[in-house]
């Protein structure tokens, strides 16, 4: 084969394990890799009869289905650029992801026929396809034009250093930026993934993270497909629905973020589900709370964590299992084939252990740069090619990773630097409190002090969250003057369209 590159993944699979199961979707429908590879192929053909080649780019917007998968691939087999886009974007957010791509071909599920009938338009987009059956507004549905596309596999030149992908990353200020991914980074960091979390041919897993960010693509499809293991792909999150399909299907491989798991352990299903095929628990974004390891780690199961982002592919770390007691609140190392070091943010000389400090990333999993901003992609990286995060960290005597904070988020009071991480994973483990946000708020007398903003369970006490009532919670926790000064209970945070708060907003807000 000419294709080095993810376009060689399903050719193989129809080779190897044709009748196995790949994906589980809708009502119990199942399609086999012979059966994906298939789709794939006519996929191929038929964004090449719409004009798309080698380099050219495809957008692809819906929730998570079999055709995210086939226009992955199938862009893969031509040597295109696959461009996922985030369901929850604002229609002008929409347009620049399109405009800034230089997309030519966009899939798209029928829901958001509406939203970007006329964003396509303006922002360049020649061809429209829509994902299901039946399709509308005089477009065919697309499931119907692949079963009568012609088939043939599509064996395009591709190398590993070939681009693959442009990932959007949300940020919080600007307009966001294109994350090139190369076939060679996503190769890396499926294979990364399979290493460190023992992914196995014979896992079922359930995902239910919405495929357009990086961790549901990068650290659970891809790594999926390449092991040939069975996806039970979900298109969101009800805690009853995914204790039932664990039980159902017997899952064995389980991701996803405290808020995740901490709400599947509040459903009134948890105690009598059967969890006894799961093997697997891994959990990003945040450390895993004391709280949500007890509840777990009382029905036998325990987490691999980990850190990263979507510049790395996104897996930079991971910690495992048996480490999560020891090394609580840690991300652990470095993927077996990626390194983590901690550099003075303003020298860029590494640091000693203990001494907090950027995080600096390097691998065969890290980006190429973003797209259209070589400026930007030199800042991005030291002089010798290791990729600056933008995070706060400290690897401590073991060489285990734990996260300080944002270097933008960091408060500094009376000469001393705060780090609200640390003081959000002590808040976020309290009783009702279901999600935290500390900042920083001018003061005559220190310069600047944190002030924590909350959201809570409905019903909780607000007196067990007052001001005072976290203070004495903090105290002898963390060092007095870590401790926020006030709390406030809001009803929701201001997010980003991945799902970050957004504390610049909290900041405008509160701390005037």
């Amino acid at each position: 084969m000419q294709n080095h590159g993810l376009g060689a993944w399903l050719p193989k699979r129809r080779q190897t394990t044709p009748e196995k199961v790949a994906l589980v979707y809708g009502e119990g429908r199942e399609m086999t890799y012979l059966q994906l590879a298939e789709f794939t192929d006519a996929m191929s053909g038929l964004l090449h009869q719409h004009g798309v080649s080698k380099g050219d780019r495809v957008a692809f917007i819906g929730e998570n289905c079999p055709e995210f998968l086939m226009t992955l691939f199938g862009c893969a087999q031509l040597g295109a650029i696959f461009v996922p886009i985030n369901t929850r974007l604002a229609p002008p957010e929409i347009e620049h992801v399109l405009a800034d791509s230089g997309t030519t071909v966009l899939v798209h599920g029928p829901d958001f026929s509406d939203t970007v009938a006329e964003v396509a338009e303006r922002a360049g987009v020649r061809h429209r396809l829509q994902t299901g059956e039946e399709g509308s507004d005089g477009m065919p549905g697309l499931r119907p034009l692949l079963r009568a596309g012609t088939r043939g596999h599509v064996d395009t030149a591709v190398t590993l250093d070939d681009s693959a992908m442009i990932m959007y990353t949300s940020g919080t200020t600007g307009r966001a930026k294109g994350a090139v991914l190369t076939h060679g980074n996503l190769t890396w960091v499926s294979i990364n993934t399979a290493l460190d979390y023992d992914l196995v041919s014979r896992d079922i897993a359930l995902l239910i993270s919405p495929l357009f960010h990086a961790a549901a693509l990068g650290m659970g499809a891809l790594p999926l497909v390449l092991k040939g293991a069975t996806i039970v792909l979900e298109q969101g999150f009800d805690a009853g629905r995914a204790l039932g399909l664990i039980e159902r299907y017997r899952i064995t491989s389980l991701s996803g973020v405290p808020t995740t798991y901490q709400l599947m352990a509040d459903h009134e299903s948890w105690d009598h589900t059967d969890l006894s095929s799961l093997t697997k628990l891994t959990c990003g974004g945040s450390a895993v709370p004391s709280r949500i390891l007890d509840a777990y780690e009382r029905r036998g199961l325990s987490f691999s964590q980990g850190y990263g982002m979507t510049e790395t592919s996104p897996g930079a770390s991971y910690l495992r299992p048996e480490r999560s007691r020891e090394k609580q609140g840690s991300v652990g190392v470095g993927h077996f084939f990626t390194d983590v070091r901690i550099t003075d943010a303003e020298t860029g000389t590494v640091v000693p252990r203990g001494t907090v400090g950027e995080i600096e990333v390097r691998g065969p999993n890290v980006f190429a740069g973003y797209h259209g901003l070589p400026e930007a992609t030199e800042q991005a990286f030291t002089p010798d090619g290791w990729f600056r995060s933008g995070d706060l960290g400290y690897l401590d005597n073991d060489g285990y990773l734990f996260i300080a904070d944002r270097l933008k988020d960091m408060i500094i009071s009376g000469g001393e630097n705060i780090y609200p991480a640390e003081i959000e994973d002590h808040l976020n483990s309290m009783e009702g409190v279901t999600g935290a946000a500390v900042i920083g708020v001018p003061d005559e007398q220190w310069g600047e002090v944190g002030w924590a903003i909350l959201t809570v369970r409905e019903g909780v006490d607000q007196a067990t969250v007052s001001t005072e009532a976290v203070k004495a919670a903090l105290d002898g926790k963390l060092a007095r003057y870590k401790i926020p000064k006030r709390v406030i209970v809001v009803d929701e945070f201001p997010r980003t369209a991945s799902g970050k708060i957004r504390k610049a907003d909290l900041r405008a807000r509160f701390a005037r």
